[in-house]
């Protein structure tokens, strides 16, 4: 290898050591008057679902495929990390009227 290439490769790996790693987010998705919201979310895996019930009635977010099943209790947040990519329809045990969709990317 030829010295200006061996010192762009070494420059290369030390700025890809220097990039800061991407951080997972935090999303809150609440119900109320027996509504999830917002009934659309988009994330990625790693990141962090805030259950926030601030209805008067307990309520679940149930994945239609298993994915997941979250108990939320009357003004409680609850939280879950996300773990798989994939479109998630998921709705309540309690009230199947409330619907929403969770598309997590990878």
């Amino acid at each position: 290898m030829r010295p200006g290439r061996y010192l762009l490769a070494m420059a290369t790996l030390l700025f890809g050591m220097m990039a800061v790693p991407a951080h997972a987010a935090t999303i809150q998705i609440t119900t109320t008057d027996l509504v999830f919201a917002p009934a659309e979310v988009s994330a990625r895996v790693g990141d962090t679902i805030e259950w926030i019930n601030k209805d008067v009635f307990v309520h679940t977010a149930t994945a239609l495929n298993g994915d997941f099943d979250v108990a939320m209790p009357t003004n409680k947040t609850v939280t879950s990390i996300l773990k798989k990519a994939g479109t998630v329809e998921y709705y309540c045990r309690y009230h199947p009227n409330m619907k929403a969709v969770l598309t997590i990317a990878p």
